[in-house]
C-alpha cells in the first residue's frame, strides 16, 4: 500500500523568527492519528530567521538528527560540543539518559533551512553521544547515499535503531529504484523540487508512506533533493 501525505496536510507554526511544518504531532499540533510512522517520530521542516534560534533545552531517549538544506546552524551542547552545521552536513545526537543543547542561526542576513528528524531508539538511558559528518553533493548526485544506519554501513553515521536513511540529489530526468522488502516500510520525504514516484506526483514538502512489498521507481521532474527512510514494520 502507498499513501501520500501532502505538504499542506502537515501541521504549521509561524513564530515570526521560525516557520515550521510538522509531519507528525509536535508541540501545539496534535493529531492522535498522526503520531509516528514505524519508529519515525518527528520530521520538522524548519526555516530559522537570521540571528535567532532555539535556546538551551533538554532531550532524552531519542535519536535526533538534523539535515541542513541551506544556510548554517550553530550547535552547542552539554557534552562539550560546539560546531557549525552547513548545507550538506548531518548532525546526529543520541540523547540517551539526557543532554541539553541549543541551535542558533549565526547569520545576520540569511535564514537557515533544515529538516529536524527524531527516531525512537531501541535502547534507553544510554550514554549520550554526538556525531557530525558532511555528505557532498557528488556523493548524493543521482544515487541513494546512505547517511544513517544501525551498523554504520557505507560510511554512514550510527543510530540506535533498525533503520537506514538515504539522501539523494536527483537531476531532472534522472531515475532511481528502491525495493521495499517484506516486513519493511518506507517513508520518502521530498525536501526540494518535484518527483514522480510510481504513479504519484510529489512536490517539496510532500511525503510517501509505503507498506508491504513495493518497488519504488523514482524520477526527478525537476532538480530535487529527498530523504528515504527504510524502516521495520511495527
Amino acid at each position: 500500500m502507498i499513501e501520500v501525505k501532502r505538504s499542506r496536510e502537515r501541521g504549521y507554526a509561524d513564530h515570526g523568527w521560525l516557520k515550521s511544518y510538522h509531519s507528525f504531532s509536535f508541540a501545539s499540533y496534535y493529531d492522535p492519528e498522526n503520531m509516528h510512522f514505524s519508529y519515525l517520530r518527528v520530521i520538522n521542516d524548519d526555516i530559522i530567521g537570521p540571528d535567532h534560534g532555539f535556546g538551551q533545552h533538554p532531550h532524552n531517549n531519542m535519536e535526533i538528527f538534523t539535515y541542513v538544506l541551506d544556510g548554517e546552524l550553530e550547535h552547542k551542547d552539554t557534552l562539550g560540543t560546539g560546531s557549525v552545521i552547513k548545507a550538506g552536513d548531518v548532525q546526529l545526537m543520541s540523547t540517551g539518559y539526557g543532554v541539553q543543547h541549543s541551535e542558533y542561526n549565526p547569520s545576520h542576513e540569511k535564514p537557515v533551512h533544515l529538516l529536524q528528524i527524531w527516531i525512537i531508539p531501541n535502547q534507553k538511558d544510554t550514554k549520550p553521544t554526538y556525531q557530525q559528518d558532511h555528505f557532498s553533493t557528488e556523493s548524493k548526485l543521482n544515487k541513494l547515499k546512505m547517511i544513517v544506519s544501525d551498523a554504520g554501513q557505507e560510511d554512514s553515521m550510527v543510530i540506535k535503531q533498525d533503520i537506514k536513511v538515504y539522501a539523494s540529489i536527483l537531476e531532472e530526468g534522472h531515475k532511481l529504484n528502491h525495493s521495499n522488502y517484506q516486513n519493511r516500510c518506507v517513508y520518502l520525504q521530498v525536501a526540494t523540487g518535484h518527483l514522480k514516484v510510481n504513479s504519484f506526483d510529489l512536490k517539496a514538502g510532500d511525503a510517501l508512506m509505503v507498506t508491504g512489498e513495493e518497488n519504488l521507481n523514482i524520477t526527478s521532474v525537476g532538480n530535487s533533493e529527498f530523504l528515504l527512510f527504510d524502516l521495520p514494520v511495527i
